[in-house]
């Protein structure tokens, strides 16, 4: 007999064993063709329609787009399920930017937030939203721009920091807009020239939230001195005056202190920042900071006992919503890891780990120093975005930068100046020096009764026995108690080569000077 279980039946006690008996009248003949061709027919339907849709999810591409920091967009296609470091290096490619390290793209959320696009997990389990539109903007301020190796790395930070400045992130005295301003100018525009530049050539610049015409002018004012500066000198000069301001590099956000009064959070390269009313109230350097952490929409920090203090304290902010704090907490992460760290340090593993993995996976600055010094590669052509002009820029130097006009014209006449002086043996050559051209009204006799007369000085002064020389020896062997002399120091002064009428007078290789001592 044989008992069906459904999954509502209890099975029968004498089956609960691991012995099962089974009665001839159960069996069956067992056909094994035809269980192999609904095998074969299963296999065949269920693997036959799933191919093509696996090949058409694999080639699945979104359309994105990032605005860059010349307020230009980059438009194209990727993989949806590209992580967010390939669609990084796209738009660094774009750019012909190799110090990417320093950059990041944003997008921001449904509450308009802006939050830092994670490089190692996948974007489409991070946008919420259909449309992929993202921002490329500078993650980590370099402390040292002049560390940068390419000009082209700090362009894009100058272009950064100008943003921040227009938008009023970091705020700027009267005097720091307009210095700012005129480096801004001389990088777009190059020298003034008043053929070229009107009296209102920098209004079309954007220098200040609130510009003046008092402004205008005093950056044109400064900008009239900057003559021979290149555009990588003046962008040089902009970002080593820009990080001496209070708030470069900071990255703000809203939240409550213990008392519920609203409060901004910073985090910068040297550590976590807080202001009341645009005032900073206190300052937590990373090594004065043990532990990091957050709680649903609250925030701590653990902070090392000071130096007559016994305990550690911990500090907690409220922010507006859980997705708030543990955004804060990721950007602390990722500064302290990027600024402090040699290393980044790989996400923990296993199944017991409490709360987020989450750990900055990019290169440090250390490691991101280290790379820099091996690019080797030609100076990269790069566009400013305003004056539209192609330039050859990395070293400072001025071998690779491009060349302004007025000064090849002047090297080449100085090759020119060089090549004829010298071939001045063989050929005749035309004095083109001041002191050489006041000569060339004075006759033919005059000029050689000049040589001969300096020729005489000359073997006069070479010979040991000269009356010039015993001169000297008797004036210079006075008794002290002699009544004192003046003298006169008379410099003859020997000129250059003249050629007049292919007639060359050669000058005295040193300098001689005659001491003449008149007695009273």
């Amino acid at each position: 007999m044989r008992t069906e279980t459904g999954p509502g039946t209890e099975v029968p006690p004498q089956h609960k064993g691991t012995e099962v008996t089974i009665t001839e009248s159960d069996i069956k003949p067992y056909d094994d063709s035809r269980d192999v061709q609904d095998a074969s027919d299963r296999t065949t339907s269920d693997k036959s329609p799933r191919s093509p849709q696996k090949g058409s999810k694999r080639s699945k591409t979104v359309p994105f787009k990032v605005t860059l920091l010349d307020s230009s967009i980059y438009e194209e296609n990727i993989e949806k399920q590209c992580k967010g470091q390939v669609l990084l290096d796209l738009v660094c490619e774009h750019l012909n930017l190799l110090e990417k390290d320093y950059f990041g793209l944003t997008f921001s959320d449904s509450d308009s937030q802006k939050n830092w696009l994670d490089l190692s997990k996948e974007i489409k389990k991070q946008m919420r939203t259909s449309s992929w539109h993202f921002n490329f903007a500078v993650k980590f301020y370099p402390p040292d721009p002049s560390q940068l190796m390419e000009d082209i790395t700090r362009y894009y930070l100058c272009l950064q920091l100008r943003n921040d400045i227009l938008s009023g992130c970091v705020p700027c005295s009267f005097v720091t807009h307009a210095l700012l301003g005129s480096y801004t100018v001389q990088a777009e525009l190059g020298d003034f020239d008043k053929d070229d530049h009107g009296s209102d050539y920098v209004s079309d610049f954007c220098f200040a939230p609130s510009q003046t015409r008092e402004l205008e002018e005093r950056v044109m004012e400064l900008h009239r001195t900057y003559r021979g500066m290149t555009p990588a000198e003046a962008e040089l000069n902009f970002v080593e005056n820009a990080k001496k301001l209070s708030m470069y590099g900071v990255d703000l956000h809203h939240a409550k202190d213990s008392e519920g009064i609203d409060i901004m959070l910073g985090i910068c390269a040297n550590g976590l920042l807080i202001y009341r009313d645009r005032l900073r109230i206190n300052r937590f350097a990373w090594p004065k900071i043990l532990k990091i952490s957050y709680k649903r929409s609250n925030f701590y920090i653990k902070i090392r006992p000071g130096e007559y203090e016994q305990f550690e304290s911990t500090i907690g902010f409220k922010l507006s919503n859980h997705r708030g704090a543990k955004r804060l907490w990721k950007v602390c992460i990722e500064h302290h890891t990027f600024f402090r760290l040699v290393s980044s340090e790989p996400p923990p593993k296993g199944f017991l780990v409490m709360g987020s993995k989450f750990r900055y996976s990019g290169r440090t600055q250390a490691q991101t120093r280290q790379a820099s010094a091996l690019i080797d590669r030609p100076a990269p052509h790069f566009e400013r975005s305003t004056s539209k002009r192609y330039l050859l820029s990395r070293s400072l130097d001025g071998d690779e930068d491009e060349a302004d006009p007025d000064l090849s014209l002047d090297q080449d006449q100085e090759q020119e100046q060089d090549q004829e002086y010298s071939n001045s043996e063989e050929t005749v050559t035309t004095p083109t020096r001041k002191k050489d051209i006041k000569f060339l009204d004075k006759s033919e006799d005059v000029l050689l009764k000049h040589q001969a007369s300096i020729n005489e000085l000359k073997r006069a002064l070479r010979e040991p026995n000269s009356k010039l020389v015993n001169l000297e020896k008797r004036l210079s062997g006075t008794s002290p108690g002699d009544t004192p002399e003046k003298k006169a120091v008379i410099p003859l002064k020997i000129f250059e080569t003249l050629t007049v009428n292919s007639l060359c007078i050669q000058p005295l290789t040193e300098p001689f000077v005659v001491n003449v001592t008149l007695n009273n």
